[in-house]
């Protein structure tokens, strides 16, 4: 592969956390990558001579956005309930269940192809690591399947078989659970690095969370949480009990909730695109971020509640919407789903970590919130390789 040498950076985002400022920001930059990796961040008159060369010619350069909630294994459109929603139907979350019935009909290829499209669409949009749930299938066969395609485009792929229990199960929670903790498992496992469970009102208590949590656990897979999007719950004092590297959405929380998160590793990980796309109430991220904890911003890209792939569109609303600073936003959508992930490779640029990499149409990160909805991404590099 040999070295390039990308120069000529106005503004260069590092996250090294240097000197107080944690985006470590430097000014006239270059980066060289070897093999893939960073192997050297610094000032461009001090640059080492490289293979290739790319001239930033001026502009912003960041880390390659880190979207660590996503559901892109799906079949079908919900455009109309999204339209209901907008002539003022709230939002239950019992669209899934249209979703299970499509996913279920589609074939491999045709999964596969709409995982591609929108794979192909974030990294478009600078996104260059996503995570990527089941739970569209629900049976043990279905379940297995869409992992199995997920980790066709991902390593942080997410057994998410307690989303909802379906229809066939309906009145017999107990039983899905058992399903769920048994051969869905042992058929998903293989494929899934995380265990994750939709801990909601109309989905699963905390009962039921925690024996699919431990049980995945006990299997060797991580744990992730959906929680306290719909309304006050357990969901968030769960996954802060059970070492959860994230728990996601956040939207309604409690002193203790908070307190919860800022006495522990679990990242908060929330996901406005479903604010926008449900109208609810946003996640109060200020609150969250005066008081210790580590924050994530993801698309939480699906089919019924936020069908977008943008995380640009993520750090805008995040800064109108959940008065984080555009620097804040910026980190959490890059360090910051680094952590929720685990990932020290990722969501930096410091010599060692991949070699991820935006370049931005535009002199300074501040533009991702300053012009919203504007294609900012100039080129992204994935694996130091541009695309």
């Amino acid at each position: 592969m040999g070295s390039l040498l990308v120069d000529g950076i106005g503004e260069l985002v590092t996250n090294d956390g240097r000197g107080g400022d944690p985006l470590g920001v430097r000014r006239d930059a270059a980066v060289l990558i070897e093999d893939g990796v960073v192997a050297w961040v610094g000032p461009a008159r001090y640059a080492p001579a490289a293979d290739r060369r790319i001239d930033a010619a001026g502009a912003a350069v960041l880390p390659g956005f880190v979207d660590s909630h996503a559901h892109l294994v799906f079949a079908g459109d919900r455009a109309a309930e999204f339209a209901a929603r907008m002539a003022g139907e709230p939002y239950t979350g019992g669209g899934i269940r249209t979703t299970v019935g499509a996913t279920r009909a589609a074939s491999d290829d045709d999964l596969r192809a709409t995982v591609g499209r929108l794979r192909a669409e974030m990294l478009r949009q600078g996104t260059t690591t996503v995570e990527i749930k089941s739970g569209y299938g629900l049976t043990v066969a279905e379940e297995a399947r869409s992992l199995r395609i997920a980790a066709e485009f991902t390593d942080d792929t997410t057994f998410l078989g307690a989303h909802v229990v379906p229809a066939e199960y309906a009145g017999r929670p107990d039983d899905y659970v058992g399903l769920v903790c048994g051969p869905m498992l042992a058929a998903a496992a293989p494929y899934a690095r995380w265990i994750d469970v939709f801990c909601e009102r109309g989905a699963f208590d905390a009962d039921h969370a925690r024996a699919i949590l431990a049980c995945g656990q006990a299997a060797g897979l991580g744990v992730r949480l959906h929680a306290n999007q719909l309304g006050p719950g357990p969901g968030v004092r769960l996954g802060v009990e059970l070492g959860a590297a994230s728990v996601d959405h956040c939207t309604h929380l409690t002193d203790a909730d908070v307190d919860a998160l800022a006495g522990s590793e679990t990242v908060a990980t929330l996901l406005p695109g479903a604010e926008f796309s449900t109208r609810s109430p946003y996640p109060d991220a200020r609150r969250l971020l005066d008081a210790g904890v580590t924050v994530a911003l993801a698309t939480d890209c699906n089919p019924g509640s936020s069908y977008t792939t943008s995380m640009p569109f993520g750090v805008a609303l995040a800064v109108r919407e959940m008065r984080m600073t555009p620097a804040e936003a910026v980190w959490a959508a890059t360090a910051g789903g680094a952590a929720a992930l685990r990932r020290a490779d990722v969501g930096r640029l410091t010599p060692g970590s991949r070699a991820d990499l935006v370049v931005l149409d535009a002199p300074t990160h501040l533009h991702l919130a300053y012009r919203p909805g504007v294609p900012l991404i100039r080129q992204v590099l994935h694996n130091g390789v541009p695309r």
